[in-house]
């Protein structure tokens, strides 16, 4: 496969401009990025059109028109960032600064430097004057990180011609997971449903200076976190989880028994498995009197959790009703989002495979279950698309690990380079199915 000598030079510019484009968000500004992107495809002969709730929101869509007789295919990807608190950096935050190595700022890893990468092997095509037989679309959208219905959840319903593509390569996947000799890159199949709790635990009010008058209701939420805590995690069965280690060489391994050896074996193999062993949950939010001289008589504990596909709300629900008796409380569901699977052995899956040798020799690839949330969902549940997370890196796992939504965060300039060849490769195999 033939590319441009000096893509790494090109894409991690790209990347680097796009990071001196500050869309923390809130509040976004994701239009001053799209419209970046949207002058560096010109030069490539693309077109692209921007498509937002409001002008300062908007996403940007760039096609490729296929014959029409292949499968659409979809790079998708977003343009916001979360905050970045300049003191905890050694560097500018939103710098672009080239050392080392690697390029340096918000959103490096999580996720313009995907987002440069798909735009460098799309504007490469264009320049090739290539042509798939099914469209070859480039969605930047804007609100992933906040998910506040100003990105790819309100285009699908909104504008569904514009952004329906049959297969979608997303992020969520390409990790580096090395184990007992035998490596392997993550493709992210799916990811857990987003199925956050509240409990509502109730007493009477009164004035704080005569607590004895009263019953504090935020007391009572003590033991419900203790009990939260250490109750038994709902499990299930997950088909991706057997592929998953069978990739690492732990086929036929009990996955409970191997979290537990590789906590200290390897951590890193063993917080990619925990997760698609079935629920988590995490109490995270409290909410009890609204004024220090206030008992109050009603406090509320949120809780995050997040559930397998196969997992239903009724399940977790039973079982913190179980861990809970004997407490009287009221108990409701304030999220329910995501959940959806991708299935393996598919055109685009095969099309990884194939590049899965120029990435590392000897590599395979794990498919898994996300535990964070993706835009993937949104193609998945609106069209039936086919959706991955897959942008191999060879950066250890460990470190963009840690920087990722944290300081000094960067990307290394092979690597992107190695996404850009990637892409091309997944492009035009899948341009030529018909």
């Amino acid at each position: 496969m033939m590319i441009a000598a000096d893509v790494r030079t090109e894409t991690s510019r790209l990347l680097a401009e796009l990071i001196r484009i500050d869309t923390s968000n809130p509040p976004g500004n994701e239009t001053a990025a799209a419209e970046h992107l949207a002058a560096y495809l010109a030069e490539a002969g693309v077109k692209s059109e921007f498509v937002g709730r409001e002008p300062h929101r908007a996403s940007l869509i760039a096609r490729l028109p296929g014959t029409g007789d292949g499968p659409s295919l979809m790079l998708l990807g977003h343009t916001d960032v979360v905050g970045a608190d300049a003191d905890e950096w050694s560097v500018p935050p939103f710098s672009g600064l080239e050392r080392d190595g690697f390029v340096w700022g918000r959103g490096a890893l999580d996720m313009k430097g995907q987002v440069a990468a798909e735009a460098v092997a799309v504007a490469t095509l264009a320049r090739e004057g290539w042509r798939g037989a099914g469209d070859l679309i480039l969605c930047a959208v804007a609100d992933e990180e906040v998910g506040d219905d100003w990105g790819l959840s309100w285009l699908v319903q909104e504008h569904p011609d514009l952004v329906r593509a049959d297969y979608v390569l997303n992020e969520g996947g390409g990790e580096r997971i090395e184990h007992r000799g035998r490596v392997a890159y993550t493709v992210g199949v799916g990811e857990k449903r987003c199925a956050a709790f509240a409990v509502t635990v109730h007493g009477k009010s009164g004035h704080a200076s005569t607590p004895g008058a009263a019953d504090n209701a935020l007391v009572k939420l003590g033991p419900v976190i203790d009990r939260i805590q250490r109750m038994p995690r709902p499990t299930a069965e997950l088909a991706a989880l057997a592929d998953f280690l069978a990739a690492v060489g732990e086929d036929g391994a009990d996955p409970a028994e191997l979290v537990s050896r590789c906590r200290s074996e390897n951590p890193l193999l063993a917080a990619a498995v925990e997760p698609m062993l079935g629920a988590t949950i995490a109490p995270t939010i409290s909410e009890a009197s609204t004024a220090v001289n206030i008992i109050p008589g009603r406090a509320r504990l949120v809780c995050d959790c997040r559930i397998l596909p196969e997992m239903t709300h009724a399940e977790i629900e039973g079982a913190v009703r179980a861990a809970l008796a004997g407490i009287d409380f009221e108990f409701e569901f304030v999220e329910n989002v995501g959940g959806t699977l991708s299935p393996v052995g598919t055109p685009l899956y095969r099309a990884f495979e194939e590049f899965a040798p120029q990435i590392e020799a000897g590599a395979t690839l794990a498919p898994m279950v996300n535990p964070g949330f993706t835009d993937s969902h949104y193609m998945r549940e609106a069209f039936g698309s086919v959706a991955y997370g897959f942008m191999p890196m060879r950066m250890d796992p460990l470190l963009a690990g840690v920087l990722v939504h944290s300081a000094d965060e960067r990307a290394a300039m092979d690597d992107l380079e190695l996404a850009v060849r990637c892409f091309l490769h997944v492009a035009r195999t899948m341009g030529e199915a018909g």
